[in-house]
Formats: C-alpha cells, structure tokens, sequence
C-alpha cells in the first residue's frame, strides 16, 4: 500500500498528463466560485469514480513496468522527483539513468490508451471535458462545494 502511494505522483504525472496540457494550452480563468446543480455534481461524482478506476488499473500496469525493469519502486519515484524538480539533484548510477529511460518510454507509450479510457468517461457522461474541468478546479478551493462532493459520494 505504501509502495502504491509513492506511485501516485508518477501515475498523475502519466494518466492525467494530457488533460493538464489541455486545460495548460487554454487561457486560465480566475479562480472564481461557480455554481453546480445537484444533478451536475451527481454526474461529476460517478464520474469521478469512473476515473478512478481507470487511474487504479493505470496504476497496477505502471508499477508493472517498473518492476519488469527490475527497478525498485521507491528508487524510481526518487528519481523521478529529481527529474521532474531542476533543485533537486540525485546520485544515480548509468544503469538506474538507463532502466529510468527504459521505463519512462514504456510509459509514455501506455499511457495514451489510458488518457483515451478517461476522456471516454467524461465523453459518455452529462459533462462536456470544459465543465468536468472547471468543476474539479472549483473544488480545489470551494469548502462547500467539496463538502457536498463528499456526502454525494457517501450516499
């Protein structure tokens, strides 16, 4: 379970990779409160769930890559973090600098099919990709809006 939250930075990183350089390429609107209909967030709750399941089963396929590489699981998120953070520096040896590309490349190309499984998700339900996006960035601020989130998910 430990091994599996160590992971979790890389799998954002990988499953949700596009749908950030989507919302990155588009004009960042002020962090501004809107408002969403029960029904809405009903939707965007199953939706959700949906997602992540699909993140679960990216998740299980990547620790997979990594392990196949005979990589230990802790060791490739630490230098990952390293790569992905120019202040960070990290001591890695030729043959971890070549299995940590072996297994970002594996991941790279497996994780478009996930990307797809997501926007299929969002494309089947009452959410356009534009609203899904702009309610889950309201709940990263709005105290109510996650609390209502929370008890639609509980119930």
């Amino acid at each position: 379970m430990k091994l599996t939250k160590l992971f979790s930075a890389v799998l954002f990183v990988f499953a949700l990779g596009n749908l950030n350089a989507t919302a990155q390429n588009q004009p960042m609107p002020q962090q501004q409160k809107i408002e969403v209909s029960d029904s809405e967030l009903t939707e965007f709750a199953q939706v959700f769930q949906q997602i992540r399941m699909v993140n679960q089963e990216a998740q299980k396929e990547m620790i997979a890559v990594v392990e196949a590489e005979d990589f230990e699981l802790q060791r490739f998120n630490e230098i990952h973090q390293a790569k992905m953070n120019p202040q960070k520096e990290i001591e890695t040896t030729d043959n971890e600098d070549k299995k940590y590309e072996l297994v970002v490349a594996e991941l790279q190309t497996i994780q478009p099919k996930y990307q797809e499984k997501i926007e299929t998700v969002i494309a089947n339900s009452d959410l356009s990709m534009e609203r899904y996006q702009q309610v889950a960035m309201a709940l990263r601020s709005d105290a109510s809006l996650q609390k209502r989130l929370q008890e639609k998910m509980q119930g």
